[in-house]
């Protein structure tokens, strides 16, 4: 399973995508590819696996996006932390 993994990222390099990032859990992968999505970038997740058995909603997730939109996906990426982080603060009454 795991040589199976390693072949889908080679493949995401021949089709000219790069590795955004890699987040835990499916559920903030998914919000973070309905945000590019959103901006109009093409986005492909490739979740991990535990024990080559089973996926879990924590399991690593990584986000590979065109080669070309990586530097505009990296500054939306930072965009969506910076709020999160932002949301968080206000939120804790600071």
């Amino acid at each position: 399973m795991a040589k199976d993994h390693t072949l889908r990222e080679e493949n995401m390099h021949q089709m000219q995508y790069a590795l955004l990032t890699e987040v835990l859990g499916r559920w903030k992968a998914d919000i973070v590819e309905s945000f590019l999505m959103a901006e109009e970038i093409d986005v492909v997740l490739i979740q991990g696996t535990v024990a080559d058995l089973f996926t879990t909603s924590f399991a690593p997730v990584k986000i590979f996006v065109p080669t070309g939109s990586l530097q505009r996906a990296r500054n939306l990426l930072k965009t969506l932390e910076d709020t999160e982080n932002n949301t968080g603060e206000s939120e804790d009454g600071e």
